[in-house]
């Protein structure tokens, strides 16, 4: 398969993601099998208010998004199959890139509580056709507070807006 690479300014670029959901907030460093990012617990996000009252956390499927977000921009950046890529326009792109498809574990460590720097770390370990093995960890205050492994995938677009089916994720 032919990949174009990319580099962009800011996150948005690389994401088709947007606030509230749009988590990652930096792109420390990118290179081909390895990209660091940051994002922040801020107090106010939805997903801080009501876990826990009295004792706010990240939730633990929020760090699994800010790994799979991180992914996506490094396949977005260095394993794009678009020459031409917009992620402003939600039906410019032929394929959806890095959809997650697998988790292959989780391990927690710790917790991120609002005012907390993060720092993502995902390593890609293999491609096997349009799937991405990736392996990640999250770190606050140089504590990892997580690490995983997940499969990302693209797929076409159409499957992604409901219009064609997901069978067409196997014929890709």
């Amino acid at each position: 398969m032919t990949y174009h690479q990319h580099q962009f300014d800011r996150v948005e670029d690389y994401l088709h993601h947007r606030s509230p959901y749009l988590l990652v907030k930096a792109i420390e460093s990118i290179a081909p099998t390895e990209i660091v990012t940051r994002a922040s617990v801020d107090a106010d996000a939805f997903f801080i208010t009501g876990h826990f009252p009295g004792a706010p956390i990240l939730p633990g499927a929020m760090m699994q998004e800010m790994t799979t977000q991180s992914a996506g921009i490094l396949i977005a950046a260095k394993y794009n199959p678009m020459q031409d890529y917009n992620t402003h326009d939600p039906f410019f792109n032929e394929y959806a890139l890095g959809v997650l498809v697998k988790i292959k574990n989780a391990r927690y460590r710790g917790f991120a509580r609002p005012g907390d720097d993060l720092k993502i770390t995902i390593t890609l370990k293999e491609v096997i056709g349009d799937t991405f093995d990736f392996a990640g960890s999250i770190e606050v205050l140089g504590k990892v507070v997580l690490r995983n492994a997940f499969q990302l995938t693209n797929i076409p677009s159409k499957v992604l807006q409901g219009q064609a089916s997901a069978a067409t994720i196997n014929e890709s």
